[in-house]
Formats: C-alpha cells, structure tokens, sequence
C-alpha cells in the first residue's frame, strides 16, 4: 500500500472584501490541498501582518486582490505598495498570479478562438483592463475580434476607448511608470469598495457580445442588464454565479477551475500550480512551465451556461 500524500497548504491573503473568504480540502493531479482565501477589507497593515505570521508556516502564499507585477509586452512593471506585501514573506514564496495569467489566459482565449463558439473572427469584446490581464487582451486582439480596451475608462476615468494593441502599449509605457507608484486604492476597488456597484460607459458593455477581463472591475462597472451576454473572467463565487444568472448572461466562462462551487483567483492557482512543480522563492515558475503543466494536465477554461 502506498503512503498517504501529505497534504499542501496554499493560501491567499487578499486585501479584498472577507465576505468573499473561502476555505476547501481538494485534490489537484492525484496531490492533496487545502486552499484558502483570506481578506483584509482593504487593510493593507492587516495583509502585511497576516503574511508574516503565515511565513515559513504554508507552501505558498497568494497576494489577492492586488497585482505585483504587470507583464506588458516584454517589460514588466513592479506595483510599489504590492511589493511591500510580497516583502513581508522571507520563507514561503508569494505569487500574485501575473505569471499564470499571461500564459493560461493566453492559452485559454486561444483554445476558446478554435472552438469557435464564443470567440471568433469579428466577435465584439470588451476587456475592461488589459494592462491587469495582458496575455488575455493580447489573445484576444490576435483572434480577429472587434474590441476595445477600457483603460482609460475605468481605471482612469477617462471616456476614451483603446482599439489598438499599440495604442495600449503606448499608453502604458507613458503612465505605469507614475500609476506604479500610487496607492492601490486609487486604480482598483477594495475592500469594501468591491461590494459597490457604479455602472457607468454603459454604451460600451451593451455593444460588446463579450465582457472580458477582471471580475471585481466587470461587477462594479456593468449596467444591471446583461442579457444574452457572455463574461470571460477569473474569480466567482456561488453567489456572483447565481447574480448573473439573473441579470441575464448567457454563459460565464472562468480561466480558473471550480472548488467547491467558486473559483479561487489566479494568484491562489499560481500557488497551487507553483507547489506541484516543486517551486521555492530561489526558484520561481516560468510561463513555459505553466505551459508545460496546462498541456499534462489537460487544463480547460470552465464554461457555465446560465442562460438559453
């Protein structure tokens, strides 16, 4: 009889609302895990206390609801108030998903552009922030689609669509350096700013056939009618499921697998993946071997019908 795997442990202190916490007991590729998520409401202090007292303690530790790193074209921007988070751990790695997201996004967008169901030539897309999920957007600008990056519009404010890749580019390289630098806050909702709905360039999510991108930023900004619309995004919980189902969107396709009825954030699965390759803070994934590891194990994005 063989021995019983030991169990990992992989867990996400997120500066996101805690009424999104979760907690499971799975198996991932015949390994045991216990997979949880923890918020802090917003509490940067609390995240950074939280990741301290984990430290040297679990496998993996996953920096929710805050990007570390943004991977643009070849050049990757560091998030100042992140690295903070990810500085507070010296023995267990942290991951904030950035590296799974542009290669399994990237993967899956492709994988959905052969099927040719929910993404084909001419398929209108709306990305609501590519900078946080280039390799989605990328993907996406490579399938044919007709789409338009909101940047500008919701995390600036500013009521300018962007339809070129090398306009996004451009854009990027101008501000990043300065918005790098800001407190989080000000770009992307917490805490309990992730429960506030302010619906607004509604023209825009009502031309798209697709709605594409971060689900905290799809939530806050959609109109409340969503009929007959398809939402590619990350993380949901039964209840985010349950809301569109009822606000009408026809299917809700996540780049992340389902535990126990949600899906945990990228940054958690960068953990877990991170912990079945055998990964230490010397020596960090790369996105081959995600890659190489999506391939194996025949990894698909999860496709929920919610509506005919």
């Amino acid at each position: 009889m063989s021995a019983e795997k030991e169990q990992k442990h992989v867990i996400s202190v997120s500066i996101g609302s805690s009424k999104r916490n979760h907690s499971i007991d799975t198996e991932i590729m015949g390994i045991p895990f216990k997979i949880e998520r923890k918020g802090t409401d917003g509490d940067m202090a609390k995240a950074i206390e939280q990741i301290k007292e984990l430290d040297g303690t679990v496998d993996a530790i996953g920096l929710g609801g805050i990007d570390l790193y943004l991977n643009i074209g070849k050049k990757r921007y560091v998030l100042q108030e992140a690295k903070k988070l990810a500085d507070a751990a010296k023995k267990t790695p942290t991951y904030d998903g950035s590296t799974l997201k542009n290669s399994i996004e990237r993967e899956f967008v492709r994988q959905l552009r052969e099927e040719g169901v929910y993404l084909k030539q001419g398929t209108r897309v709306l990305v609501v922030s590519a900078a946080d999920r280039y390799g989605m957007a990328e993907a996406i600008a490579q399938t044919g689609a007709d789409f338009i990056f909101g940047d500008l519009m919701f995390t600036l404010g500013l009521p300018i669509p962007i339809k070129k890749l090398s306009t996004l580019n451009l854009i990027v390289a101008i501000l990043l350096p300065v918005v790098s630098r800001l407190p989080f806050e000000m770009i992307y909702p917490t805490g309990e700013k992730q429960e506030k709905r302010t619906p607004k360039y509604g023209r825009y999510f009502k031309w798209a056939e697709v709605i594409a991108g971060d689900f905290n930023y799809i939530n806050r900004y959609v109109p409340d009618d969503l009929t007959g619309k398809i939402l590619l995004t990350n993380t949901v919980t039964s209840s985010d499921v349950d809301d569109m189902r009822a606000r009408g969107v026809s299917t809700l396709i996540t780049t992340t697998p389902d535990f126990g009825g949600r899906s945990f954030g990228t940054n958690v699965m960068e953990g877990v993946y991170s912990t079945i390759l055998g990964k230490t803070v010397d020596d960090p994934p790369t996105e081959e071997e995600f890659m190489q590891l999506v391939r194996k194990a025949d990894l698909k994005p999860r496709i929920l019908k919610l509506n005919d």
